[in-house]
């Protein structure tokens, strides 16, 4: 009845695996769709709008999905071998991908409908390539897919999908679930908060529809109950750390013992790890469905934080043939598969493929039976067995509307055949199907496309062996009379930290030293929330009114208790930042020396005499400056070190420019003279050092000025970080530090626009296209330097600072001198008068 692609369009399926692309699939003459969560990671390709986006990826496989979509396939092939449900048709199926996200599900339901082929002129029949999708994993994801499907009105089974919005039959009136909705889980746990007294809870939900809906039902019903809600937190996976760790400290600082947690797992991971770094115990937990019997929660990591949690949880089935099935699941079944490849390297921490040194090879011939994860425990078929029955649901509408064994031959139980056969057919039937299973659970839907909403109310109790177990200690049936629905067994229960004695939780206690009162809106004057004081505020007695601000230069210690000294911040020697820098200063000034000392070594060759041997001499000890300049940075900030470290620097560079200025200017006017080679005379040395000690006094000049006018002093910078006290020097006149740093770039400017005009010398003499190169990283870096020393904050100014510095020698000292080095000391051949000259 539904469009296929050729087997080659299937085998591209198999091996893209993206989310548009059935993962698994199989023919038959009606097809279910299935969505699941079978991956938990996927990637974001970057979208550009001008090409084919490229097909989103999921990893990260997940056993627990994979066992529901296998779940599915198995309740699809035991249905094909009935010789009383749908004697004469064979149903076939496609397993999509939705990796726990809404993206991926809305190109899933495109792909379950349109199918995957990629055609151009070809007849379109107007039909989807699916009947019935079972899915999604996710309330959201199945919302997403129902404002698409809703249109075709494609109906959507959902065995894990509980937001109570989904009952509404105006916006989705193809929808059913064989899972409860949330509006009766949450009011079964606000039930269960007033049975056990709990009249001052605690309540953190996931930021998504299945959480802010059921936490506003049960908020509601709690209030009808005559329970108080201290709290009301939404965390979501995609949060960061900081906002995690804040909602932490809030469930820490309540005055609430008990803690009802209305989260999917991944949104409970998250906060589990950040409980853990905060040492969060104590608490007694009520779950919902989505983790309360999560098998990978239940292990001694988190056993101080959730030993004793309660919980309604969809009642435990058995589906019989299940397990066997699950075990025959392997890579052989369809080699070209990497779903199945995937799970099996998984399973058994194996590569099919030749891998790295130590990692184990699969075989294939493994065995599932010898191993003990999520998908072959079948000890808690909960959701399971709703994927289970969603299918028989889909297969007894389908029997319905083709009027199987109704032509009143009872040896031929066939389906009579409809050629126009629609999706929406199977909505209508739906609504009226009402059969039991082999296991004896009747499957019916309401006027909503509910079932009937029935819970076990598990206890985390520890067994003989130290292994948490799941007891069921009772059960909510929303069917039952008003006052009714609520059982207990009699089973003893284990409460929060394994304790015997039931944890109290009542409107208010005594709030701690760090903690101030705050009225809660519309309840009673006693009944009050114990609030962290913020920061830098403290309260030092119990049941404190106010927190109080701490003093300019003090903060509030971590308890809130009382104020300490603000810790000074500044970039020290002894820091690692401040160690490498200075390694790194120490290393340019003794590198500049050693380069001093083979200049001097060869001051009569022709090499350094060609390179102006003063010159040269008076620019490497002021690369020496430089490099020690920055040494001046470092420190805690004295009114003498903020005034020398500024001027330092400016005279520094200031002297190398002129030094680098006046070679130029050299270079330049000994090759523009028109004179013979032989006679061109040297530029006169008086006017270099005339020129030089002109630049750097103007440099001096202005630095006396800033000194006098302004001076640079000591600042504790209170303004940027609250909690500390960054020690700086400040500028005392901005206009005169950016005076000094300008300059600076005048002369560099100068010597990069002379360098540049002299680049097309003689090959053998090319010091006008070192001073060029070197030109341009001096500028490049001190470029870079102005928005990075605007941005960084604190200490991390100066350390900007004295990159730059840093950065610019050692572009100077290695651009201009290295070279020469190079001949001097492994090239000696090219030092003499003739190469110099250009000769032969």
């Amino acid at each position: 009845m539904g469009t296929y692609g050729t087997e080659e369009d299937t085998a591209q399926c198999k091996m893209l695996g993206s989310p548009e692309f059935p993962l698994l699939s199989k023919k038959g003459d009606f097809t279910i769709g299935g969505t699941f969560s079978i991956h938990s990671q996927i990637s974001k390709p970057p979208l550009s709008f001008t090409d084919t986006p490229e097909p989103l990826i999921c990893s990260r496989i997940n056993f627990r999905e994979f066992r529901f979509a296998q779940t599915m396939i198995f309740a699809i092939e035991e249905i094909n071998n009935s010789s009383s449900l749908l004697p004469n048709i064979s149903i076939g199926y496609k397993v999509f991908d939705t990796c726990g996200s809404t993206l991926p599900s809305t190109r899933a339901v495109m792909g379950a409908m349109n199918g995957h082929e990629r055609t151009v002129g070809k007849t379109c029949s107007g039909q989807s390539s699916v009947h019935a999708i079972i899915g999604a994993s996710e309330s959201s994801s199945t919302i997403v897919m129902l404002q698409i499907l809703g249109i075709f009105q494609i109906p959507v089974i959902s065995h894990f999908a509980t937001c109570a919005c989904l009952s509404n039959r105006k916006d989705y009136p193809s929808f059913f679930r064989t899972i409860p909705s949330d509006y009766y889980q949450s009011r079964a746990l606000a039930k269960l908060v007033k049975h056990f007294g709990w009249t001052w809870v605690g309540a953190i939900r996931s930021d998504n529809d299945y959480g802010n809906d059921g936490m506003a039902t049960f908020i509601r019903a709690a209030n009808q109950e005559g329970v108080c809600v201290e709290y009301s937190e939404a965390i979501s996976r995609t949060d960061s750390s900081e906002e995690v760790a804040r909602v932490v400290r809030l469930i820490r600082s309540s005055s609430a013992r008990v803690l009802v947690a209305f989260l999917a797992q991944s949104e409970l991971d998250i906060l589990l790890e950040e409980a853990l770094n905060q040492n969060l115990t104590g608490l007694q937990w009520v779950g919902s469905e989505s983790w309360i019997t999560a098998g990978h929660l239940a292990n001694r990591r988190y056993s101080g934080i959730l030993s004793g949690s309660l919980g309604f949880t969809i009642r435990k089935a058995k589906i019989s043939g299940l397990r066997d099935f699950l075990l025959q699941v392997n890579p052989s079944q369809d080699p070209q598969n990497n779903l199945l490849r995937e799970f099996w390297e998984a399973a058994f921490e194996c590569k099919f493929q030749s891998s790295a040194l130590g990692q184990t090879q699969c075989t294939g011939s493994e065995r599932l039976q010898d191993i003990n994860n999520t998908f072959t425990d079948v000890s808690q078929l909960r959701i399971s067995n709703c994927v289970y029955k969603a299918v028989y649901a889909v297969a007894h509408a389908i029997h319905n509307i083709l009027k199987c064994g109704q032509s009143g031959d009872r040896m031929n139980q066939t389906c009579i055949w409809e050629e126009n056969f629609e999706a929406k057919q199977i909505a209508k039937h739906l609504q009226d199907v009402n059969f039991t299973l082999q296991s004896g659970e009747r499957v019916y839907f309401d006027g909503n496309g509910d079932p009937a909403a029935v819970y076990d109310l598990v206890n985390w109790q520890r067994n003989q062996a130290g292994d948490t177990v799941f007891v069921t200690v009772g059960n909510y049936n929303a069917s039952e009379p008003n006052g009714k629905e609520f059982t207990m067994n009699g089973i003893n229960i284990t409460w929060a930290a394994e304790s015997l004695e039931r944890p109290q939780s009542v409107c208010s206690e005594s709030c701690l030293p760090g903690f101030r009162q705050a009225a809660i809106k519309g309840k009673p004057i006693c009944c009050f929330s114990c609030i962290a004081c913020a920061a830098g505020e403290i309260s030092n007695s119990s049941n404190s009114a106010e927190c109080s601000r701490c003093p300019l230069e003090y903060w509030s210690n971590d308890d809130r208790s009382q104020c300490v000294p603000k810790v000074i911040e500044f970039l020290s020697f002894g820091e690692t930042m401040g160690v490498l820098l200075t390694i790194f200063s120490l290393f340019g000034a003794g590198l500049t020396l050693v380069v001093s000392c083979v200049f001097f070594r060869f001051r009569h060759t022709p090499l350094v005499k060609a390179s102006n041997s003063e010159l040269s001499f008076l620019l490497l000890f002021s690369l020496s400056l430089c490099f020690l300049c920055s040494l001046t940075f470092m420190g805690q900030p004295t009114n003498w070190s903020c005034m020398l470290r500024h001027t330092t620097f400016g005279i520094a560079f200031a002297l190398c420019m002129s030094c680098i200025l006046a070679k130029t200017i050299a270079v330049v006017i000994a090759f523009k003279a028109k004179r013979p080679a032989n006679t061109v005379p040297q530029c006169s040395a008086p006017l270099q050092r005339t020129s030089v000690l002109s630049c750097t006094l103007m440099q001096v000049l202005v630095c006396s000025l800033w000194l006098t006018l302004a001076p640079p002093y000591p600042n504790k910078n209170t303004a940027h970080a609250t909690e500390r006290i960054i020690l700086e020097c400040d500028l005392g006149s901005p206009v005169g530090f950016w005076a000094v740093l300008g300059y600076i770039g005048l002369l560099a400017g100068l010597c990069f626009m002379l360098a540049f005009l002299a680049r097309k010398l003689p090959d053998n003499f090319n010091e006008a296209k070192f001073i060029t190169f070197s030109m341009l990283i001096f500028c490049a870096v001190w470029i870079t330097f102005i928005p990075a020393y605007v941005s960084s904050p604190g200490k991390f100014t100066v350390a900007v600072e004295i990159f730059a510095i840093l950065s610019s020698s050692f572009g100077l000292l290695f651009c201009i001198f290295i070279p020469k080095c190079y001949i001097l000391l492994l090239k000696p051949e090219r030092n003499t008068k003739k190469h110099m000259m250009g000769r032969n």
